[in-house]
């Protein structure tokens, strides 16, 4: 996507950023950051995780990059098994 001369918003993004992507961006950061912090804790490995969820450790490695939007639903299900719930 271009930005046009006269597309003031665009400019002042571009130079500025975006706020609630950098908030978004950090919280993204904190969960993966928590989450991997808890796995050492608890001695527990992202494959192990992986299994919990039924996904791909592949997808884990990503999250824990900060490479992944989480949803909410993600953050609980991870949450829960971390806290032993599941």
């Amino acid at each position: 996507m271009s930005i046009e001369k006269n597309d003031f918003a665009a400019i002042w993004l571009e130079e500025t950023g975006n706020p609630a992507i950098e908030e978004l961006t950090q919280l993204n950061l904190d969960v993966a950051d928590k989450t991997a912090k808890t796995l050492a804790d608890k001695g527990l490995s992202e494959d192990e995780l992986a299994v919990s969820l039924d996904i791909n450790p592949d997808e884990i490695k990503r999250w824990l990059s900060g490479r992944h939007s989480f949803s909410i639903k993600t953050i609980k299900e991870i949450s829960d098994i971390l806290a032993g719930t599941i």
